[in-house]
């Protein structure tokens, strides 16, 4: 069946607005248990969250539709992301639950779900929870309904989860690190993990009041990085989404790296180990010189489409462990089930200690291609596809790049424009080939 709520990455909206609403919120959770009372006698599921002012009326009315179904609930509070996924595998739980719309300003808010393995579950998943969303509620007898309860050592349990991912024989001491934490999910764990291992830790980002997550802070607001590392003279910048699930990273001269430059950094760490890496998975997006940069090291690098979950369901196909978006969502398999902020950043200085050396010296080989990317509106329905134009300029853009470059066209899937972005190492050839593609398309 096609799939009427759930989107790339779980539910998602502005809330107060169908489907972020308290009564469409308690029947998912009906919905939700029903299915789990399919396959586990006495479910049990753990629900996190971010900042987010109405995460109290989306925890609430959650918790009720659960306890309708005949499902127990375990509540952590504020938790990062991952954490509810490492949560719900080690505490050997049904399903992990989060509430969240990650980057999204705090008016948003959304719900995404984990397997009791702490990994995305899959699309037939998700249909199951839809058709139960279309049949009359079947509520459980008072006898048994579910029963809810807090989680008291839920922060400090992936505080040690964190830290167990960085080597015991590695410390932080020396650096000093400013992380920010986008007033998010984060706020509470990040500078502990850090200061733990042994960093001086200089944090932003972590006064959240309910409205403030992501406000000029953050991974997607990274100029309050920039400035707070110039500031305290810091090594080293982190910054994390609302959700922490995501990471980019800044270094003393205050230079920004993303996620291509990150996960090129967990590679060649590995491979300077003698570890195998018999491949990588980026998306469509993925900067070219990362490709080329690999490919130079017989490490071949397969793009999946936009979307962690499609990178890490390419990842498990291929068995393969390390892969990522330029976006700072990044996959390393053999420390977590999913992608972590924290953790990805830790896999960076861990490479930074072994070598001695700051962002800089650590992707000194690593020169990401220049990208144009332009939006084009279009009309609903507008045929642009096969238009001659458009394919007369697609060919000559890609003969002008040959094997230097690439060309990119794809449509919005929230929005009525097409996307076009071209990238070479030459930015002015870049602009020019993006610009006449853009030009051929018919508005």
């Amino acid at each position: 069946m096609q799939r009427q709520f759930f989107g790339t990455d779980g539910i998602r909206g502005t809330v107060g607005h169908g489907p972020i609403t308290a009564d469409f919120i308690l029947r998912l959770g009906h919905a939700v248990g029903r299915v789990l009372r399919a396959e586990h006698r006495r479910p049990v599921v753990l629900v996190g969250k971010d900042t987010r002012i109405s995460g109290y009326m989306i925890e609430a009315a959650l918790e009720a539709g659960f306890s309708s179904a005949g499902v127990d609930v375990l509540m952590t509070g504020p938790i990062p992301t991952p954490g509810v996924a490492y949560l719900t595998r080690a505490l050997r739980l049904s399903l992990g639950v989060v509430i969240s719309a990650s980057h999204n300003p705090f008016a948003d808010n959304g719900i995404k779900f984990f397997s009791s393995k702490g990994e995305k579950l899959p699309d037939r998943w998700e249909a199951d929870v839809e058709a139960a969303l279309a049949q009359p509620p079947a509520w459980a007898e008072s006898h048994a309904l579910g029963k809810a309860r807090r989680v008291e050592d839920a922060r400090g349990r992936y505080i040690e989860f964190c830290k167990g991912t960085f080597p015991g024989d590695l410390s932080l001491s020396g650096l000093k690190i400013v992380v920010d934490a986008a007033h998010g999910a984060a706020y509470q764990v990040a500078r502990e993990v850090f200061h733990e291992l042994g960093a001086d830790v200089v944090t932003i980002g972590c006064s959240p009041d309910g409205r403030n997550i992501n406000d000029g802070v953050g991974a997607t607001a990274p100029a309050a990085l920039v400035a707070a590392v110039a500031e305290h003279r810091a090594d080293i910048g982190i910054a994390l989404d609302g959700d922490a699930d995501r990471v980019v990273m800044a270094d003393a001269a205050g230079r920004l790296y993303n996620g291509d430059e990150l996960l090129y950094a967990m590679v060649m760490d590995r491979v300077e180990r003698g570890l195998s890496v018999p491949g990588v998975v980026g998306t469509l997006m993925t900067n070219m010189a990362v490709e080329v940069a690999l490919r130079q090291r017989d490490i071949p690098l397969v793009r999946a489409k936009v979307g962690d979950r499609y990178v890490l369901e390419e990842l498990s196909a291929r068995g393969w462990q390390l892969g990522g978006e330029s976006s700072g969502h990044l996959l390393a398999l053999d420390c977590h089930t999913t992608g972590d902020g924290i953790v990805s950043a830790l896999q960076v200085l861990q490479a930074l200690v072994r070598r001695g050396t700051g962002l800089d010296g650590l992707l000194a080989d690593l020169r990401l291609y220049p990208q144009t990317l332009l939006n084009v509106r279009l009309a609903p329905g507008t045929p642009w596809v096969e238009a001659p134009p458009v394919r007369e300029a697609i060919a000559d853009a890609q003969a002008r790049l040959g094997s230097r470059g690439r060309v990119l066209i794809r449509p919005s899937g929230t929005e009525p424009v097409v996307r076009v972005m071209v990238e070479a190492p030459d930015a002015e050839l870049a602009r020019s080939c993006a610009e006449r593609i853009a030009q051929a398309i018919p508005a």
